[in-house]
């Protein structure tokens, strides 16, 4: 193992970014519930049951691209609905109009709270680079670039593999590993000489999956058991305790 924490040949490494980099998983978390309750009381009436934004979050939406969330979540409470229009406006009953209402309440919440970056995995990816090893975000969000800038963060990065760039691309989301796979070939490396940072047990799935050198697992909820079952090498609560300086 290298003073990084990580196989020697291990050459690039991806980040996700919510929940690793950015203290921004909660605010996701928060930004669901109030859309997803929104709906549903709408729906059922004040009778109705709460999304949970530990347990369902994790479960269906964590780590997927916003659409995917949506189906997966209502998928799981037996809830159809018309997949409508990416531009549908938030008020829409559409898969797409719900998605859209989560993301103001995110921005949001954003402009009023401020995006805040864990500075242990700031530390650590300047070391990375300091080591000769290339860096990659790989995100779902299409917010991905706004949030590293507000941070001071975004010059981290050799490569950047988020909601727009998916889109563009036509690359499925987490926990397929297309997003990871985009990722390692734009920095022309072989994706077992890859190692995959990741807090959401999608992103485990899609390091599993893709076949990467080496998957850390970043436990910021308790669910250190769940990331393991889900393909972790290694789990840690912060990358400061892989080592590294830069």
């Amino acid at each position: 193992m290298t003073k990084l924490g990580l196989p020697d040949d291990i050459q690039a490494c991806l980040f996700d970014l919510d929940g690793v980099i950015t203290k921004t998983a909660v605010v996701h978390a928060a930004a669901w519930k109030e859309a997803f309750d929104e709906f549903l009381r709408q729906r059922d009436g004040e009778g109705f049951r709460p999304f949970d934004p530990v347990g369902e979050y994790d479960e269906y939406v964590d780590g997927k691209p916003r659409a995917d969330g949506v189906r997966s979540f209502l998928a799981s409470r037996g809830i159809e609905l018309p997949e409508g229009r990416s531009d549908d406006p938030p008020d829409r009953p559409t898969v797409h109009g719900l998605g859209n209402r989560k993301n103001d309440l995110l921005l949001e919440k954003i402009r009023t709270g401020g995006v805040e970056a864990y500075e242990g995995t700031l530390r650590y990816i300047e070391a990375v680079r300091a080591h000769g090893r290339r860096t990659a975000v790989v995100s779902s969000s299409a917010n991905c670039r706004d949030v590293l800038r507000a941070v001071g963060a975004e010059s981290l990065f050799d490569v950047r593999i988020d909601g727009v760039v998916a889109a563009e691309r036509h690359l499925p989301g987490k926990p397929r590993p297309d997003t990871f796979l985009a990722a390692a070939s734009d920095l022309g490396v072989e994706p077992a000489q890859a190692a995959v940072f990741e807090d959401a047990l999608a992103g485990m799935d899609a390091g599993r999956s893709g076949h990467f050198g080496y998957v850390i697992g970043v436990d910021r909820v308790g669910q250190a058991d769940a990331l393991r079952a889900h393909g972790a090498d290694r789990v840690v609560k912060d990358l400061s305790e892989l080592g590294g300086e830069a």
